[in-house]
Order: C-alpha cells, then structure tokens, then sequence
C-alpha cells in the first residue's frame, strides 16, 4: 500500500466506524417506529404488510396508562422545578460572595454528581421505610430533587458566573432587593442555563426505571418509566405492537421539552453581556 492509498484509508476509516455506530444506533429506533405501526410486530425489523394506528390507541385510551403518564409528568416536572429554584438560590452565594470554604464545596459538589445511585439505594430504602415514605409518590420526587441538586448547583453556578454584575448593582441602586435581582435581572440572563438543567433533571427523572422500582411497590403508582412491564406476559411473551407505540409516546415529552426551550435558550443567548446605560 503505497503512500496515497494509506491516506485514502485514514481518511475514510473514521467515517467508516462512525457510520456503523450510527448505524447500531438507528436501526432500534427505526424498529420502534416501524413496530410502532405493525399489527403483526415482531422482534424483527420488517416491513408492515399494512399500517395501523390500534396500537397507539390501545396505548392513548388504557386508563393504567393515562395514570402512569400523569404521575410520571407530575414527578419529572415536579422534580425539574423544584431544582432549578433550590440550585438558583444555592448557586447565588457560591457565585457572588467569596466564601472560606468554596473551593472544598464545590469540589464536595463535583464528587457528588459522580457519586451513583445503586451505592446509595440500601441505606436510603431504610430511610424511607423509617420515614414512612415508602410507597409514596412524594418521597420519590424528594429523592429525585436530593439527587440532582449537585449536578444543579454546579450547572447553574457555572452560567451564574457569566452573568455581569453590573446589571445587579444597578437594580440594587434602583430598590431591588436581592431577592427581586434574582428574579428580575439574574434569572433572565441564565435562560440557556436554567433550560439546560430542567432538561436534564427531567430527562434523568423520566427515564429512571431503578428509583420508583424500589421506592414504589403500589401498580397505581407506577409512572410511565414502570409501565414497560404491562407489555411483557409470561415465558418472554409480549405485544410488540404496543411496546413500540408506547416507548415513542414515551419518548415525546422529553423531546418536545427540548424543542420548546430552543427559543427560550437563543433569548437567552441574546440577553449575555448586556449593561445597563
């Protein structure tokens, strides 16, 4: 192989691999949408004889399912609000004043967003029975709020550190308060950042199948993560017309959730480095 070709081989055996991991990647989900539409699915990627929409109606109209679509969306979007307000506040002094201990907190912080949750799972199941908050759709948001609040402070703290302080100092010259700055002046500038850490805290908590399956043992509990199990019969049996239909409609908040903060993201983007006059 002379010099030419091997420059032909480098270039070109990136693309290569990179085709084929997509390409790994994109078959499941042709399945799922494919399958989504069958009414004969099967394990297997093929073509439909005929198209149907009686799956994603069997899915829409099951009251189980409705339920566990609810309670999942309660949860998530529970759980994204509560973080974003709790990492606002927390982030504030972190960014603002100059703290003895920063530094080893924020390292504390950036331990704890590492930190995975089966290691904690044991004793926190034995908290929760003490408590009396096991089985309860509340204690669950709870764990979930505890468990993103690291990832939060770090996130928000980060994008807090951009925002000037000039415009601050100057509301406070007009009467804010801090509080009022915050919410006023702060937080609209942080747009991109508070999008980015309710997407993320939303996507973790409706996607999570570990958290609820331990905390949760009630079926009219389940959120929408657990109700994969209904689809599933005995001896490996299951409806994989169905299955298919509900992991896309599953699938749809967090993706309109990302397609909604797009332009909230770009006003945000817009605001960064603006004084006041």
């Amino acid at each position: 192989m002379n010099g030419q070709q091997r420059k032909w081989v480098y270039r070109i055996l990136p693309y290569a691999i990179l085709a084929v991991i997509g390409l790994c990647f994109l078959l499941p989900l042709l399945w799922v949408l494919v399958a989504s539409i069958d009414p004969n699915a099967m394990q297997s990627l093929k073509m439909p004889a005929r198209f149907t929409g009686a799956n994603y109606s069997e899915v829409i109209t099951s009251q189980e399912n409705q339920r566990a679509f609810a309670i999942g969306l309660l949860m998530s979007l529970g759980q994204a609000l509560i973080v974003v307000i709790l990492s606002l506040l927390a982030a504030y002094p972190l960014s603002r004043y100059q703290l003895k201990y920063k530094k080893p907190f924020m390292l504390t912080i950036l331990f704890m967003t590492s930190l995975p949750i089966t290691a904690v799972m044991v004793p926190v199941y034995q908290l929760f029975l003490g408590l009396k908050l096991y089985n309860n759709v509340f204690g669950v948001v709870l764990f979930f709020v505890a468990s993103s609040m690291p990832y939060g402070i770090w996130m928000i703290k980060n994008f807090m550190d951009s925002v000037p302080n000039d415009l601050e100092e100057a509301a406070w010259v007009d009467g804010a308060s801090v509080f009022t700055g915050i919410r006023k002046v702060v937080a609209p500038l942080m747009v991109p950042g508070i999008c980015t850490v309710a997407i993320f805290t939303f996507s973790g908590s409706w996607g999570n199948f570990f958290v609820p399956y331990i905390l949760l043992n009630s079926p009219e509990k389940f959120p929408a993560s657990l109700k994969l199990y209904q689809f599933f019969g005995q001896y490996g049996m299951a409806d994989y017309g169905q299955l298919a239909a509900f992991s896309v409609l599953y699938a749809l908040p967090s993706v309109l959730l990302y397609i909604l903060s797009q332009q909230f993201m770009s006003k945000g983007f817009g605001l960064q480095g603006g004084t006041k006059g």
